[in-house]
């Protein structure tokens, strides 16, 4: 099993556009439908329940104007993830290339941002217009819980603390060159993969985001904000002791 470096990718638009034209319709080719997604009934469902937190150096009204104010932060911290806008809220994301036992795979993935609401703030997964996956699909859902920080580590005079939890699946309609692997061999390797990529991507997006509501805001990083705290409760169901933790 091996993960390519998700370096590679680059931050520029992926979903085709068709424009019309107007009186041109006779001379053009009907619209070709969109295959149909591949039945993923007895899928390969590989899962993951993730938890972590994050410190920003202000109060919680200016850490949730950033939040909703994701047209800058999401697209510069997301890099070097493809991201493209496809609604107010919404953004396809193309996570990077993985392999898993010489199946490959570029997973895209709409991401609906929802307003702040009563300190929380909601990721879920939406539809791509346009965009079939082929073999696979993805559910995603996350939430992020703003509070007080105990107290405001100096120069800084407030601190907000993001606790979030993420809850992932993916359904992957395995090729045929993997049907003599052990089914039980497939779900253990992906679901470790998932949770590294998860890992991996966390890690670094947690860092760009405090990195860039602080310059943004022209704000010193403190030290306590430095660390990743991460824990993971992959393969299983909620309910399970969470483990992997990482700070």
């Amino acid at each position: 099993m091996t993960l390519e470096s998700m370096q590679s990718a680059q931050n520029a638009g992926a979903l085709p556009l068709v424009a019309a034209t107007e009186g041109a319709e006779s001379k053009a080719k009907p619209a070709a439908e969109p295959t149909p997604p591949p039945d993923l009934e007895g899928a390969l469902v590989l899962e993951g329940h993730y938890a972590g937190k994050m410190d920003l150096a202000a109060d919680i009204d200016t850490v949730g104007h950033y939040l909703n104010s994701h047209r800058g932060w999401f697209t510069r911290c997301a890099h070097p993830m493809q991201v493209e806008p496809i609604s107010d809220h919404g953004y396809a994301l193309v996570v990077g290339h993985f392999s898993m036992m010489g199946y490959e795979v570029e997973p895209k993935v709409g991401l609906y941002l929802s307003p702040l609401d009563h300190q929380v703030y909601r990721i879920d997964t939406m539809p791509v217009p346009g965009y079939v996956p082929p073999g696979y699909d993805v559910d995603f859902h996350a939430v992020l819980r703003l509070k007080d920080g105990l107290a405001a580590p100096p120069p800084a005079t407030a601190l907000t603390q993001i606790d979030w939890d993420l809850s992932l699946a993916v359904k992957i309609h395995m090729p045929r060159m993997l049907n003599s692997v052990p089914r039980s061999l497939l779900k253990t390797s992906g679901d470790r993969l998932l949770n590294q990529v998860v890992r991996q991507v966390s890690k670094r997006l947690t860092r760009k985001v405090q990195e860039d509501f602080h310059q943004s805001h022209s704000l010193p990083l403190p030290e306590s904000c430095r660390g990743h705290h991460f824990w993971s409760n992959w393969g299983r169901r909620s309910g399970g002791d969470a483990h992997d933790r990482q700070a």
